[in-house]
């Protein structure tokens, strides 16, 4: 017999004879990943690190069931993503962590912030404070720079200016001062705007109003202070403790 008649063993031809039977299993990859739940369209939308690991390790089984056996998977690009997704939830992981011990820290604040209650407290503000049975009403200031001459407007709910006190120069920092409210003012609030001048030219200033704290709680998740007249803050934007 001539070896010419003999079925060919060369490695083309059997490419080509096992590429047909190939074919078929490769076509059913689809159907096998939906069967297992691995719809790639809805890995974006899980709502957790665990749910997207589930599903892309249903996918890698099903696409390694299914894989060429003569173009394999990279072993090298299968495990950076396992390494990806393991990433991932410890990133969550750590996230839910930090959150939890975020909320205790907060807690903690809160109890001792209740020791802040009673406390006087100035914030950014220039309502004036007027004690109701000495009718004497204080504030304060800050200042940027030295001032040669300041001067304190107290206003009336009219817009009336009643009174003005002069502390003369002061330097640069937090300033307080009173006002004894006449008997015609008593029982309306009162406001007060700082004027300071360095020679001739102005003084950047912030008013500061002061009131007690009644309180203490949260809000947004921060610690916050209850005041006197009913306002709530943040913690933050207490300015100083009298």
């Amino acid at each position: 017999m001539s070896l010419s008649a003999l079925p060919s063993t060369t490695p083309a031809a059997n490419a080509g004879a096992f590429g047909a039977s190939a074919a078929a299993p490769a076509a059913a990859k689809p159907a096998k990943a939906a069967a297992a739940g691995a719809d790639a369209s809805k890995l974006g939308q899980t709502s957790s690190a665990q749910e997207q690991s589930d599903r892309f390790l249903k996918l890698l089984v099903a696409q390694m069931s299914n894989q060429d056996p003569l173009n394999p998977m990279d072993s090298a690009q299968v495990t950076s993503q396992m390494a990806q997704i393991s990433t991932v939830q410890g990133v969550q992981t750590l996230n839910q962590t930090v959150n939890g011990l975020n909320a205790q820290f907060t807690q903690l604040q809160t109890m001792q912030g209740a020791a802040l209650v009673g406390h006087d407290v100035a914030t950014e503000g220039n309502a004036m404070r007027v004690n109701a049975d000495t009718h004497q009403g204080d504030g304060g200031f800050e200042i940027t720079t030295p001032a040669t001459s300041v001067s304190v407007d107290v206003v009336n709910a009219a817009g009336q200016t009643i009174g003005n006190v002069k502390l003369g120069a002061q330097p640069a920092g937090r300033h307080s001062f009173s006002f004894d409210v006449p008997k015609a003012q008593q029982g309306q609030p009162l406001t007060f705007k700082v004027n300071a001048m360095n020679n001739a030219a102005a003084v950047d200033s912030m008013p500061l109003a002061y009131n007690s704290i009644s309180a203490v709680s949260t809000l947004n998740g921060k610690l916050a202070v209850e005041l006197d007249n009913g306002q709530r803050v943040d913690y933050d934007a207490v300015w100083a403790f009298l």
